[in-house]
């Protein structure tokens, strides 16, 4: 009786364990299994980065207007499938009259992953990217120039599913505009600075 006894409390903590540890009863030699179907895997969060400065860091003042005033190097990761375009506003929260932008840029190819350092003014590129207007009425980038106290930066690139092929001097408002339903993804870095 005591050896049953045994035997049954074996057998109890053995399919304890199965239950447990997720035992699964063995298969017949030849017998197909079924493949585990695995869920998608997330898709690769859109980066944008600078080799300059990390996000939240203080810009350098080349990139200023107490230096030399050049637009910083930027590069980005891929964007998701159907990328047909970039698009990349700069602008500033912090200014006492409301937000300043900095820069606009877009119609940048879809094979694009970096900007290098001081893009000039050009309305256009031989690529086919365009400058839009900043709050200075002018093409092309201004650095930060805060009147007073630390500022913030955002530089924000826009993933597009077309390219937009604006006309004349867009500002951010019509850019935003222009991009509404066409925005595949957003990545941003932020940069600060203050003047000494």
């Amino acid at each position: 009786m005591a050896s049953v006894r045994a035997a049954l409390t074996y057998l109890y903590i053995l399919a304890l364990v199965c239950v447990l540890c997720g035992c699964a009863p063995s298969r017949g030699a030849g017998e197909v299994q079924t493949p585990v179907s695995m869920p998608p895997a997330s898709s690769q969060a859109f980066v944008l980065t600078s080799p300059a400065f990390a996000h939240g860091a203080s810009i350098p003042a080349e990139y200023t207007c107490d230096g030399e005033d050049l637009s910083p190097p930027l590069q980005w990761n891929d964007p998701p499938e159907g990328t047909r375009s970039f698009a990349l506003i700069m602008d500033d929260p912090d200014a006492p009259g409301g937000t300043w932008v900095h820069w606009v840029l877009y119609d940048l190819p879809a094979g694009a992953r970096a900007l290098p350092e001081a893009i000039p003014p050009e309305e256009q590129f031989a690529d086919g990217s365009r400058h839009g207007v900043n709050s200075w009425q002018r093409s092309g980038y201004g650095g930060p120039c805060p009147p007073g106290g630390t500022h913030r930066y955002f530089f924000k690139l826009y993933a597009l599913d077309t390219v937009l092929n604006l006309e004349g001097s867009v500002t951010k408002g019509e850019l935003l505009q222009a991009m509404e339903g066409h925005i595949l993804a957003q990545a941003e870095l932020m940069g600060t600075y203050r003047r000494k």
